[in-house]
C-alpha cells in the first residue's frame, strides 16, 4: 500500500503483516493478518507517531521516505515500546542519529533496555504539549493499556487521537485504511473483539480509566496502531471498547461458550448432547474443541458470554492437559464471575472434579454442575441434562 492522507500534512504510513502466523508469539493471525500502523505529521518539525516491526522495516522505510527523507525527521513519538511498534527503530537511528524520541519516563527505561538507546530521549508528562509549528501534540498517560509506559498522543488542531494499541484490532487492511471505505467493517469488528480479548482484556480496569480520561478530548478521528482508522464513526470503536471493558464486571451476553477435549469420543458425545440441551432452553451455545481451535478465538467467545461449560476427560488421574492450559489462560486474562459447569469421562480414578472446583473458586465462577461419568456416557448420564440445562439457563439469565 501507499501512504494515505488522513488530513492535510497528516498521513497513515503503515504496513500489513501477512507473514507472521502468531501475534506476540501466541495468538494466531494466520488467516487475518494484522496491520502495523504508523503516522507521519509534516510541519516545521517532522514527526513519526509510533513505528513498525523489524520484519516489515524495508517496506515501512520506503513508505516513510515517500513522504519525507529519514534525515529530516525530528521526532519519533513512542506511545508504546512493544517490538511490533519499535522493531524498525535501530534502522531509523542509524539513518538519522539526531532523531529525538518522545515518551513517558517508563518508556525511557524500556527503550534503554530493549534497544540500548539512552540519549536523544525526551520525557513527556501527562497533559504536556509539544508545538510542531502549525500543529500541537498533547500527550495523555494511559498506563497498562497494555504496558506500563503506554500513552496516547492527540493532534489538537485536527482532533485526531493516536492511542496506539487502545482501540486497535487484528486484520490486515483491505486496500483502504478508513472505516467508511471498508466493505468488511463487521469482520474487522469481530477481529477487534478477538484482539481485545487476547491483548487488552486482562487490563480492562486500566482501559476503563483510559477511556474515561480520553472522553474529555473532542475526537474526530481515532487512528490506532492496529486495524482501521475510524474517521466517519470514531465513536463506534470507542463504544465497542466500552462494551468489552464492561464485560469484565457485568452485562455479558446471555449466551454460552462450551469448550471440550476428547480422547476416544466419550466426552465429545456428552458435549454434543450438552450443547443441544442448553440450546433447547433458548440460549446460544458456541462450541470449541480446545485441541484444534486457536485459544485466541475461544477467548473472544468466553470474554463476551456469561456461561462457560467445560467438558474434558481425565488424563492419568488429572484434568486433560489442554483443558488445564485453557483454564490457566482464563486466570491470566481475568475471566471472572461466570456461570459454569464441568462434565467429563474418567477411567480408574480422577482428580479432575476437584481441579475444576479449584479453578472455579479462583475465578469466582458459580458452578451449576460438576459431574463425571465412568467410561462411555450411559442413558442415566444423559438423563440429567434437561434439568441441568434448565437451571443453568436460569442462572445465566439472572446474572448481572
Amino acid at each position: 500500500m501507499k501512504a494515505v492522507m488522513i488530513r492535510p500534512n497528516v498521513y497513515w504510513a503503515g504496513v500489513n503483516d501477512r507473514t507472521s502466523e502468531l501475534f506476540e508469539g501466541l495468538w494466531s493471525i494466520r488467516d487475518s493478518g494484522v496491520s502495523i500502523n504508523s503516522y507521519v505529521i509534516l510541519d516545521e518539525k517532522k514527526v513519526l507517531i509510533d513505528c513498525s516491526c523489524e520484519i516489515c522495516t524495508e517496506p515501512y522505510v520506503q513508505m516513510i521516505e515517500s513522504l519525507v527523507p529519514l534525515k529530516e525527521i525530528d521526532y519519533v513519538v513512542l506511545n508504546h515500546l512493544e517490538p511490533d511498534h519499535t522493531g524498525a527503530l535501530m534502522y531509523l537511528r542509524q539513518a538519522n542519529p539526531d532523531i529525538t524520541y518522545i515518551g513517558t519516563k517508563k518508556a525511557a527505561e524500556i527503550i534503554a533496555n530493549f534497544y540500548e538507546i539512552r540519549d536523544h530521549f525526551q520525557i513527556v508528562g501527562d497533559g504536556e504539549e509539544l508545538r510542531l509549528g502549525e500543529f500541537t501534540l498533547k500527550f495523555a498517560a494511559i498506563p497498562f493499556v497494555h504496558w506500563p509506559e503506554t500513552m496516547a498522543t492527540y493532534l489538537v488542531e485536527e482532533k485526531i487521537l493516536f492511542p496506539c494499541d487502545a482501540f486497535g484490532g487484528y486484520g490486515a487492511l483491505p486496500g483502504t485504511v478508513f472505516d467508511d471505505e471498508c466493505s468488511q467493517v463487521e469482520k474487522f469488528e469481530q477481529d477487534t473483539l478477538r484482539y481485545y480479548s487476547n491483548i487488552v482484556a486482562g487490563f480492562s480496569a486500566n482501559t476503563k480509566k483510559a477511556i474515561e480520561k480520553l472522553s474529555g478530548y473532542p475526537i474526530e478521528v481515532v487512528a490506532p496502531s492496529h486495524g482501521l482508522v475510524w474517521r466517519k464513526r470514531p465513536e463506534r470503536i470507542v463504544e465497542l471498547y466500552k462494551k468489552w471493558v464492561q464485560y469484565a464486571e457485568s452485562g455479558r451476553e446471555k449466551a454460552v461458550t462450551l469448550v471440550y477435549a476428547t480422547m476416544y469420543g466419550n466426552t465429545a458425545s456428552f458435549a454434543e448432547m450438552t450443547q443441544q440441551a442448553i440450546a433447547a432452553k433458548g440460549l446460544p451455545v458456541e462450541m470449541f474443541n480446545v485441541q484444534t481451535t486457536d485459544i485466541g478465538e475461544i477467548l473472544a467467545s468466553v470474554w463476551k458470554n456469561q456461561g462457560i461449560v467445560v467438558c474434558a476427560p481425565t488424563y492419568e488421574g488429572s484434568l486433560f492437559p489442554e483443558m488445564v492450559n485453557f483454564l490457566n489462560m482464563m486466570k491470566i486474562k481475568k475471566v471472572f464471575c461466570r456461570t459454569s459447569a464441568y462434565f467429563g469421562s474418567f477411567g480408574w480414578g480422577s482428580m479432575a472434579k476437584k481441579q475444576f472446583e479449584a479453578y472455579a473458586g479462583e475465578l469466582k465462577w458459580s458452578v451449576v454442575d460438576n459431574y463425571q461419568f465412568y467410561g462411555k456416557p450411559k442413558t442415566t448420564d444423559f438423563d440429567r441434562l434437561p434439568a441441568f440445562a434448565e437451571k443453568f439457563a436460569a442462572e445465566i439469565r439472572a446474572a448481572a
